[in-house]
Parts: C-alpha cells; sequence; structure tokens
C-alpha cells in the first residue's frame, strides 16, 4: 500500500513539475511576443478599430464597382488622403509654422502686438480691463516679454512640443488607416478567424453573440462620437467661412477636437458670437441668423448623439455613453472604443448571468399566483 502512494506521490510531482515547466515556457514565449509587439500596439489597435468601423463601407465599395477587397480598399485609402488627409495636412503645416513663428519670435524678442480696437473697450463687463491690458501689452512688449521672458519660452515650448505631437498623431492615424486597409482587403479570411476565437473563449453559444456585440459597439461608438463630432465640426466650418471668421480652418479642428473629447461646443460658439457682434463688421441681421446658427450647430449633438450612439447593440444607450467617456477618461482616445465594448460585453455578461437563474422564474410565478389568490 505504501509502494503504491509513494509511486502516486512521485507521478503526480512528476506531472506537476511537466506542468509548471510548460507553464513557464509558454508564458516565457508571450512576454517576448508581447515586447516585440509593443510598439506596433497603438497602431494594430486604432487599425483594427477602423477596420472593423469602415467594413461595412468597404463592402458597399465592392458592390457598387464590381471589384475585388483589395481594389476597394486602394479606393478608399485613395479618398482618404484626397478628402481628409490633404486638408489636415495644410491645417497642420499652418499650425505648426505659427507655433514656430511665435517660438522664435518670443526667444529673439521680436514679437509685435497690434492695438485693440476702440470697441473693445465698449466689451460688458471686462471691456476696459481687457482694452488697458491689450493697450499695455502692445505699447511696451518688448518691457513684457523682458519681465516674463523665461516663463513665456518655456509655454511656447509646450505649445510647439504639443503641436509636433499632435502632427505625430495624425501621422499614426494615417498609418493605422493603411493597415486597416489591409485588413478590410481579408476581411472574409479576418471574420472567420474572430469568430474561431470567439467561440473558443466564450464558447460555441455565447461566442458569435459576443462578436456581434463587439463589433456593433464599436461601430456604435465610431458613428456616434467621431461621427456627431465630424458632423458639427463641418457645420461650424460652413458658418465660419460665410461669417467670414478669421483663422477658420484651426477653429474648425478645435470643434472635432472637442466633440471627440465630448467638450460642449457651446465653449466655442459663445465667444465665437460675442466676436461677431463686438468685433465684426456684419450687419444686425446677419449677426442674428449666424448667432442661432452656431447655437444650433453646438446643440446638435444632444439630437444626433440618442440617435447614432447605442444604435444596433443590444446593451442600452447611458451603458455605451459611460463607458466611452469613462474608457476616455481611463486611457486617452482610443479608450472611447475600448471602454464602450468592455463595459458592453460586461453589461451583457451580468445580465446573461441574471436571466439563467433557476429559480428565479418559477419564485415569481409562485409570487404572483399567490398575488392572484389574495
Amino acid at each position: 500500500m505504501s509502494d503504491t502512494a509513494e509511486s502516486t506521490r512521485m507521478i503526480n510531482a512528476k506531472t506537476f513539475m511537466e506542468v509548471l515547466i510548460r507553464f513557464s515556457l509558454i508564458a516565457f514565449i508571450v512576454v517576448l511576443c508581447a515586447r516585440v509587439f509593443a510598439p506596433f500596439t497603438g497602431i494594430m489597435l486604432w487599425a483594427l478599430i477602423m477596420a472593423v468601423a469602415l467594413y461595412p463601407v468597404h463592402q458597399k465599395l465592392v458592390r457598387t464597382f464590381s471589384c475585388r477587397d483589395g481594389r476597394a480598399s486602394t479606393i478608399m485609402v485613395v479618398l482618404l488622403m484626397v478628402g481628409f488627409g490633404v486638408p489636415m495636412f495644410f491645417v497642420a503645416n499652418s499650425i505648426l509654422s505659427r507655433a514656430q513663428h511665435a517660438h522664435n519670435a518670443l526667444v529673439n524678442q521680436t514679437y509685435e502686438i497690434a492695438q485693440p480696437k476702440e470697441s473693445v473697450a465698449d466689451w460688458p463687463v471686462v471691456g476696459e480691463r481687457v482694452y488697458q491690458a491689450w493697450d499695455a501689452a502692445a505699447t511696451n512688449l518688448p518691457e513684457l516679454i523682458k519681465s516674463h521672458h523665461d516663463l513665456l519660452v518655456k509655454y511656447s515650448k509646450d505649445g510647439l512640443g504639443f503641436a509636433v505631437s499632435g502632427a505625430s498623431s495624425m501621422l499614426k492615424l494615417f498609418a493605422a488607416f493603411v493597415v486597416a486597409s489591409v485588413m478590410m482587403a481579408f476581411g472574409e479570411s479576418g471574420i472567420a478567424g474572430l469568430k474561431k476565437i470567439y467561440r473558443r473563449a466564450c464558447g460555441p453559444e455565447k461566442g458569435e453573440d459576443m462578436r456581434k456585440l463587439c463589433t456593433a459597439t464599436v461601430r456604435s461608438v465610431a458613428v456616434g462620437v467621431l461621427g456627431v463630432a465630424v458632423i458639427q465640426s463641418l457645420l461650424f466650418g460652413v458658418g465660419f467661412i460665410f461669417a467670414d471668421i478669421p483663422a477658420a480652418g484651426v477653429l474648425t479642428l478645435i470643434v472635432l477636437i472637442f466633440g471627440i473629447l465630448q467638450l460642449p461646443a457651446l465653449l466655442l460658439a459663445i465667444p465665437i458670437i460675442a466676436y461677431m457682434w463686438m468685433v465684426g463688421d456684419a450687419s444686425t441681421v446677419m449677426n442674428v441668423v449666424f448667432t442661432i446658427f452656431f447655437l444650433v450647430a453646438a446643440l446638435a449633438d444632444n439630437v444626433l448623439k440618442p440617435m447614432l450612439l447605442g444604435r444596433g447593440v443590444d446593451a442600452p444607450m447611458p451603458v455605451i455613453l459611460i463607458g466611452a467617456l469613462g474608457g476616455m477618461i481611463t486611457a486617452g482616445f482610443i479608450g472611447l472604443f475600448i471602454g464602450a465594448v468592455l463595459l458592453a460585453v460586461g453589461y451583457q455578461v451580468f445580465m446573461g448571468w441574471v436571466d439563467e437563474d433557476p429559480h428565479g422564474e418559477a419564485e415569481l410565478a409562485e409570487a404572483d399566483s399567490v398575488v392572484g389568490e389574495a
């Protein structure tokens, strides 16, 4: 009996060592693969999100032009570069050149400020103070720069670094879109692979439902957040051009960033409206028309977001919105999608666990019968 127990113990010890060695090797390989893949994680995540969000458009191009998936991907890349890449290049180049010029002017103390108009003093509440500070800065700018030279140079360096970082981020997004187009070119095989992964991870019954939920959530956030931000920025851009607002392209980009970050566009609309009434030279009728237009454009997301966000997703819209906002706060811009997907999946898993309560329906039916008899 003791020999049998000893042999069993040795077999268990040997089996444990084999499992431990195999687990260690697998963990070692996973860590190495993660370190090799780490520099491309951001671009690949963005590429996957873009591929999932834009795949219906890609398939529509395939059907419209009766072409192959690869040619449709090429068409999408060309359209993006012409319709979005070229304008963004000029905007980014303008911002970078202005930031570089301002930084060099502060360093060399050659920066100039124009004299304020007399109408600035008529602004309500703060007009007189703004006029005095502006006039003092324009009159005694060399002394002002000299007294705050180090601080101004520091701020200008930070601004220049932010502009360079923004331009770098745009280049990464373009690179991610090119990778996404390659993914869409092999969309059918990619979907088949994802189905296998979800079935393996979630089981044969829940796997396909979870895949559809994640896909619908990504597309919903892409349309409900990015789509609304683009629509809102286009509305403002048209208004800036017709109202003859200076730096219309830069202001349109700021509106787009506000929409992506879920900041209210009224933060920019109110100063623009104040500028039109106090500094602009348009008639009163046109100022009223543009005021109404900018207010409607600023509040458009309150109507569009409930219509588009959460559309086609089993999870409620507040769950998607909370996940998107919480994910963005936690992980930045890409957290919009990751947070929404995680919260939607978590909600579905939790509600599935609640619905599968074997005693809940029986107890509820029994309670209803008791109430009916009473």
